[in-house]
């Protein structure tokens, strides 16, 4: 049966009943799943450490620092970076944190609270608030680094934490400049689906299929999980970005065992906070602070880059990557603009 656009969002923020096939865990078997594993190679120029640190929830949230080796700074300016929504610090954060360390910036990607190896009870939750206090704790613990400049410090949110980044440097003030990649705003689409189609009756049985569950998660004492986001096989008849999505997460390019993407599922309830608490509504705040928007082409969720650039206020850029679709920009190292990446961190962390 072909997955329709808002099906797959449904997936990607709710969850639904989940069973895993055999054919499944027989691909899993041919992707690397040590515990270390990361989706790209380490540069040479760059040293990683492995870091923790707590959000003001309390909970403990788990990172890697990147740093320029031989860096000839006293105190180097810094990124902090988390996407895309379901993925982990080994895939494209850490692709993202380890270019930048390359171009002498310090750069902390980190798994967001309930996922990854951060903490957080039960697992594999997301929440508006709470997503977007993680980037204000990356913040904190950058900036009490002897190496880091405070003053110095931006963010980059990858996919669905290009919303969740743009709201924290709405509010958190520290941070100096925001970029985002392959925007989504979560809690838009989870309410609205692609394109703000949902209708409220769609919205409304939804949200009352989430709130029955609560009943039986509250009985058994712990939530109930739906599917993986992405399929485990393709019939070849799927939107665009589902074969895009397939074909980062479910393939040697990105799997990851940690990742909810890849090889997990969030809970059913989990679109009962997103649904509900939108986020972005006061994106003009983050002016004069610089925000760089940038989108693929051809990407289904452009639509998200294109709105937001349209509501927030100078100084603002929109940068287009032609012939990019969605994922393209998760790790296609000739399509990310990293020198646009970095004479733009280097202009506005001063």
């Amino acid at each position: 049966m072909k997955i329709t656009a808002l099906a797959a969002m449904s997936l990607l923020v709710i969850g639904q009943a989940f069973s895993q096939n055999k054919e499944s865990i027989q691909n899993k078997k041919k992707m690397n799943t040590t515990e270390e594993h990361y989706t790209f190679k380490l540069s040479d120029k760059v040293i990683r450490q492995k870091v923790t640190f707590k959000n003001r929830y309390g909970i403990t949230l788990s990172g890697d620092l990147y740093l320029p080796k031989n860096s000839d700074k006293a105190l180097l300016a810094a990124i902090a970076i988390s996407g895309p929504f379901g993925a982990v610090k080994e895939q494209s954060s850490g692709l993202y944190a380890n270019q930048m360390a390359e171009r002498g910036f310090a750069a902390l990607a980190f798994d967001p609270s309930y996922t990854g190896e951060s903490s957080g009870e039960p697992r594999n939750l997301a929440s508006s608030d709470i997503n977007t206090e993680d980037f204000s704790a990356a913040v904190d613990f950058l900036g009490l680094q002897k190496n880091i400049n405070r003053e110095k410090i931006g963010i980059i949110g990858i996919c669905g934490f290009g919303g969740f980044a743009l709201n924290a440097a709405t509010v958190d003030k520290r941070i100096k400049a925001v970029v985002t990649t392959s925007m989504y705003d979560i809690p838009r689409a989870a309410s609205k689906g692609y394109y703000d189609k949902v209708t409220l009756e769609e919205r409304t049985k939804t949200l009352e299929k989430i709130s029955q569950q609560r009943w039986t998660d509250a009985e058994n004492g712990k939530p109930a999980y739906g599917q993986c986001p992405n399929p485990d096989k393709l019939n070849g008849d799927e939107p665009e970005f589902i074969k895009g999505y397939f074909d980062y997460y479910k393939t040697p390019r990105g799997f990851h065992t940690r990742s909810i993407n890849s090889n997990g599922a969030w809970t059913v309830t989990n679109g009962f906070s997103l649904m509900n608490m939108p986020i972005l509504s006061y994106i003009k705040e983050i002016s004069p602070r610089p925000i760089l928007i940038i989108a693929g082409e051809n990407a289904h969720s452009r639509y998200f880059s294109e709105d937001i650039f349209k509501a927030a206020a100078e100084p603002k850029e929109l940068m287009i990557i032609p012939n990019a679709v969605h994922v393209d920009l998760y790790d296609r190292l000739d399509k990310i603009p990293f020198e646009k990446l970095q004479s733009f961190f280097l202009d506005n962390l001063k």
